[in-house]
């Protein structure tokens, strides 16, 4: 709490967050607050009472108690919301300066040339309790809550993340995505500096006009997966044979008899939705030329000797598995719970 003092949390905050009534008064005191609680180990408005526990009085001075915390946090807003990403982004600046957290002044500081991973994702924060606000089920089958969360990675520093937002359990993944997306790359480009390459990094959820566009104005690269759909079958489908260029996977196998690696990919650049993206489509096993390699037909036919269907096939980056319904879902409404036993749990990708 001293550093985030000396970064200035309590000033930004009372510079930027306004809100009415006599419950938004002191706001750099009750954001100050509700952070050193989190920092103790609080994770709900009753936890916060902790602050003023035994000996924490001579610890934290000043702190408010849970009800007003509570008061404070319910007179928000979406606009308040946006108040605190600003006082986020200002504080996380300070932060890195004070701390050094992205290794500036080092090899790969804000002068180098290497990329810089911004990598864009939700994940599902469980709760219990069927008044809990927001709270649904999702894709995961688990009653929580979506928190959608950018980070910042370079070869310097740590995991960062510079931009979060906590949304219904049971929203689309990509709800949001596109001011988030923005706000990331700017916050990412007032740490690192202009000239620094930055890659915003996404998976198929994310493919859309919306996010990959508000990473393109901020001047970054993009790298989404893309939707196996009509139109991006036919593109590749039109793609020749001499075009495809073999990408070499760090987990691919190179077969010495032969001379080839198993499990690459091959892609090639194109326009999809008025964007330039790199089209990356694995090819298991794929001929080069369309020419025969003896090597992998000589591998089907023992796997067809075991019993084991071989295709070769085009596939998407990463495959998506989805749960079939249960038998009494009713279309439109919450996914039924399941049970703390079940192993079935659906992995993030």
């Amino acid at each position: 709490m001293g550093l985030a003092e000396s970064a200035g949390l309590g000033r930004l905050a009372d510079e930027h967050v306004r809100l009415p009534t006599v419950k938004g008064a002191n706001a750099g005191l009750k954001v100050t607050s509700l952070v050193a609680g989190m920092a103790a180990g609080a994770d709900s408005i009753d936890d916060m009472a902790l602050l003023r526990h035994g000996g924490m009085g001579r610890v934290f001075a000043h702190a408010y108690a849970p009800f007003t915390l509570g008061s404070f946090l319910r007179t928000f807003t979406f606009g308040h919301v946006r108040q605190l990403d600003a006082v986020a982004s200002r504080f996380l600046l300070a932060l890195a300066g004070l701390t050094r957290l992205l290794g500036i002044g080092g090899e790969a500081g804000p002068g180098s040339g290497e990329y810089a991973l911004l990598d864009v994702d939700d994940t599902i924060i469980e709760v219990h309790g069927h008044g809990k606000q927001g709270a649904g089920f999702g894709h995961t089958r688990v009653r929580g809550l979506n928190a959608l969360l950018a980070t910042l990675t370079t070869t310097a520093s740590a995991p960062m993340i510079v931009a979060q937002r906590l949304r219904k359990g049971a929203c689309n993944s990509s709800r949001g995505a596109k001011r988030l997306v923005g706000d990331a790359v700017k916050t990412a480009r007032r740490l690192l500096g202009e000239h620094r390459p930055i890659l915003v990094r996404m998976d198929s959820a994310y493919f859309g006009r919306g996010p990959v566009h508000a990473a393109l104005i901020g001047g970054a690269a993009v790298s989404v997966t893309v939707r196996m759909n009509a139109q991006i079958k036919a593109a590749i489908a039109a793609i020749a044979e001499d075009a495809w260029t073999t990408i070499e996977y760090t987990d691919a196998v190179f077969d010495e008899a032969t001379g080839r690696w198993i499990s690459r990919a091959e892609g090639r650049r194109d326009r999809v939705h008025r964007v330039r993206l790199r089209q990356e489509v694995r090819a298991r096993s794929r001929p080069s030329g369309g020419a025969s390699d003896p090597g992998l037909q000589r591998r089907e036919e023992a796997c067809r000797g075991a019993g084991h269907l071989v295709r070769r096939v085009a596939v998407p980056r990463l495959l998506h598995h989805h749960r079939p319904r249960c038998p009494g879902h009713r279309r439109g409404g919450q996914d039924p719970p399941r049970s703390r036993g079940s192993s079935s749990r659906s992995t993030p990708t």
